[in-house]
């Protein structure tokens, strides 16, 4: 929970450091994906909440075209750009985030104007919880209100996406800025990606006696890499030979058909997504008529399809799983795009110690970097804090 006091601080740090106050201070959350990964891209269904962990922006409007950005991390000097001109690939490191935002909703016939912004968050960095998407839910938060645009939170998601896939070079979905922008406080966001309709799921593990563990296996992953693309051309290709416009409209009932139509590389692929998206829909069901405790199964099912079939976890994530669910947890599985970052496991809270001691142990047993390992609950979504 963000407290006045990080407010004050975040103020007069911006203060310091560009000799004016800010115009207001705006923050949006992480999120972790409860189940449903690689569908959104897939036009199919997901089921991520907003976290308890978020990146704040403090911003002032300037009167020219020149954007100047700060960060509270140690070791990230003063990055200055001008809209002026802003093309995709343009800035480096995080300050592509902030750019991003700015260059799509120019596209969009925004008039943006020159800015301040200085950033601090607490969301871990390559963790699979969403930073950099914290990061543009905040700033279009921002930029949203101080241009007057006043766009829906369904535009926001779009232009979000736009600045992640094009200016940034990301080829990722609609979930993380869905959940950072439209997450509700003891709710997930059950999200159709095909027409962006959102439903809120009551999910509230601590009154079923659960807490949710995060497992950050500390393996670093990028969106803008290889591996993430080349599942998303995958199954671009499986639903071009099945004739469909995406996998969303490919049943479990198909894939036996399917089979005979891939090769056994993209039907892999293929069947994780139709696996997945039904999933999600078990999940929401169950969610809503006995609760917490009794989807457990479905994590697991869904980390053995993407370990096996989608192939996108790590050494790492298979030990936090595995050990998680040895010693106590009711489900775990990875969570986020893969190739390294964090594991959930859903946990009684009576053997949270003995889960987070195990993992701790497992891992230096096989000589790997200690994880971080901590819960997370459904927060609220972007708002204005001052």
């Amino acid at each position: 929970m963000t407290t006045s006091t990080d407010v004050f601080a975040l103020t007069a740090a911006f203060h310091e450091a560009f000799g004016t106050a800010p115009d207001g201070v705006w923050q949006a959350p992480g999120r972790v994906n409860l189940i449903g990964e690689h569908t959104d891209y897939n036009e199919g269904f997901v089921l991520p909440f907003a976290i308890d962990k978020t990146a704040k922006v403090a911003v002032r409007v300037r009167d020219d075209s020149t954007v100047r950005l700060l960060s509270t991390f140690g070791g990230h000097g003063l990055v200055e750009a001008s809209l002026d001109g802003l093309e995709p690939g343009s800035g480096e490191g995080w300050s592509r985030y902030p750019l991003g935002v700015a260059w799509a909703l120019k596209e969009r016939g925004v008039s943006v104007p020159g800015f301040e912004l200085l950033l601090d968050s607490d969301v871990p960095l390559g963790a699979g919880l969403s930073s950099s998407h914290a990061i543009e839910c905040a700033v279009i938060t921002a930029l949203n209100e101080l241009t007057g645009a006043n766009l829906a939170a369904e535009e926001l998601v779009l232009a979000t996406q736009r600045a992640e896939n094009i200016f940034v070079g990301a080829p990722t979905g609609i979930m993380d800025q869905s959940a950072s922008l439209r997450g509700a406080k003891g709710q997930a966001v059950f999200l159709d990606c095909r027409d962006q309709h959102v439903e809120l799921v009551p999910f509230d593990a601590e009154a079923s006696g659960l807490v949710l563990l995060v497992i950050d296996t500390k393996v670093s992953h990028s969106h803008a890499d290889g591996g993430y693309a080349s599942r998303r051309a995958s199954c671009e290709l499986g639903a071009q030979v099945l004739g469909v416009t995406a996998l969303r409209d490919v049943g479990v009932e198909d894939l036996e058909a399917a089979s005979g139509l891939l090769d056994e590389v993209t039907m892999r692929r293929v069947r994780h997504v139709v696996t997945e998206n039904d999933r999600v829909l078990q999940t929401v069901e169950l969610l809503g008529a006995q609760g917490p405790a009794s989807i457990g199964p479905l994590l697991d099912a869904s980390h053995t399809s993407m370990r096996d079939d989608f192939e996108i976890s790590c050494p790492e994530l298979d030990l936090a799983v595995d050990t998680a669910r040895a010693n106590g947890a009711i489900g775990a599985r990875m969570t986020g795009g893969g190739f390294g970052g964090s594991a959930i496991a859903l946990t009684p809270v009576g053997e949270e110690h003995k889960v987070r001691d195990a993992v701790v142990r497992s891992f230096a047993e096989a000589g790997y970097t200690a994880p971080d390992i901590f819960t997370v609950t459904p927060a609220e979504g972007a708002f204005r804090l001052a």
